[in-house]
């Protein structure tokens, strides 16, 4: 009796093996010995933006920066005959885009057709946005001991000095009067500034429901059309279809308030400034729970666009920073805020500026209970 169990078995090897290999949310990349791309997954051909068909006929070296490490890296795996890791490699151009670091992992394909090797591509990106969270979060800790020793040392004297500068305002002369008048009112300035620092040593739990981002975004649209963005366009561009976030509503509203006038203090007088409101719903990206074997998927995705001059590259790594700002009278307490609400949250911020294009995105994750999977009930939006 013939066993058709293992023929059955090598005629489903190819298909199980494309599966597999569709399935891995990295680009990966078969490169022949001529450097023709011989086969791309799914996730390569949206890394390259062209189908595999397409890609086959051209060699690697055409769709990568003139020059890659990439290409010096597939020569080294092809003489030692031994897989080569690179981290951090620059593949940004024209046509992948700009900001494009990714770890690289180049191996030998030991079967035909030989001098093969298979190339892996991990994007930095989200690596490097988690761990400028954490550095923002250790900022915001510093601000923290800051504000709590200021609180102590610093307000209680001032509140002495502004009542001996009224006292004296009631005894001095008329033009001394003025004097005493900037004494009040710079010690009120500096209590404020503690005030918003000492925001950042509270640490009490907020209470978090499942919310309409949508709502929470009109409300703050409607806040910032009655005042400061009174004479700026601000669009929207929602995903009717978004599941509820969960979070603190009244910290919502102040991290797009927060964001919103930044975007129309950069944009100032300029005739044809607009501000765009964009949510859209990003899955693939999960992150591990520090003591816990829970993974927290961040798909909510809600960014604030706007086409003021742009934020300087040198600042760009720094933007969350507390103490940094381009404004000239700024305290650059602003963004530090946002970061350390979002990051309470379990979320990140980050920022791209590109010309005269700037986006402040937010990534949050879900309300509890809601799966990647689940059919979302529809919520308020406009497209």
């Amino acid at each position: 009796m013939t066993d058709k169990a293992p023929q059955q078995n090598a005629a489903k090897a190819p298909d199980l093996a494309l599966a597999v290999l569709n399935s891995i949310q990295n680009p990966v990349i078969l490169v022949d010995i001529d450097g023709h791309v011989a086969f791309a997954n799914w996730e390569a051909e949206s890394f390259f933006g062209a189908s595999a068909n397409h890609l086959a006929k051209h060699k690697v070296s055409s769709l990568i920066p003139f020059g890659s490490p990439l290409l010096t890296l597939i020569d080294q795996v092809r003489e030692r005959k031994a897989p080569v890791s690179e981290y951090r490699v620059d593949l940004s151009s024209p046509r992948l885009g700009a900001d494009k670091l990714a770890d690289i992992y180049v191996a030998p394909v030991t079967t035909e057709p030989a001098g093969s090797v298979v190339v892996v591509i991990q994007e930095r990106s989200m690596a490097d946005k988690i761990d400028r969270q954490l550095t923002h979060r250790g900022a915001a800790r510093s601000v923290t001991g800051l504000a709590s020793m200021l609180a102590h040392e610093i307000k209680n004297p001032l509140s002495g000095i502004r009542g001996a500068a009224q006292l004296l305002e009631t005894s001095v002369i008329d033009e001394d009067r003025a004097l005493t008048r900037l004494i009040c009112d710079e010690t009120d300035r500096i209590v404020s500034l503690v005030d918003r620092m000492e925001v950042f040593s509270d640490e009490r739990p907020v209470d978090r429901v499942p919310l309409n981002i949508h709502a929470v975004l009109d409300h703050v649209k409607a806040v910032a059309k009655a005042g400061f963005g009174r004479n700026i366009k601000i669009t929207e561009l929602y995903d009717p279809s978004l599941p509820p976030v969960f979070a603190n509503r009244d910290q919502l509203v102040q991290v797009f308030l927060n964001l919103i006038k930044n975007a129309a203090e950069a944009i100032g007088d300029r005739p044809d400034g607009e501000i765009q409101l964009t949510t859209a719903y990003r899955p693939g990206i999960r992150l591990s729970v520090a003591g816990t074997r829970e993974k927290i998927s961040l798909p909510l995705e809600f960014c604030v666009h706007d086409n003021g001059p742009g934020v300087p590259g040198d600042l760009l790594p720094h933007l969350f920073d507390p103490f940094i700002t381009t404004k000239t009278n700024g305290s650059g307490l602003g963004l530090a805020l946002v970061a350390k609400i979002i990051g309470g949250h379990g979320g990140i911020v980050e920022c791209d500026s590109q010309g005269s294009r700037t986006t402040f995105r937010v990534l949050m994750p879900a309300s509890r209970g809601v799966s990647e999977d689940d059919d979302f009930p529809k919520t308020k939006g406009h497209i």
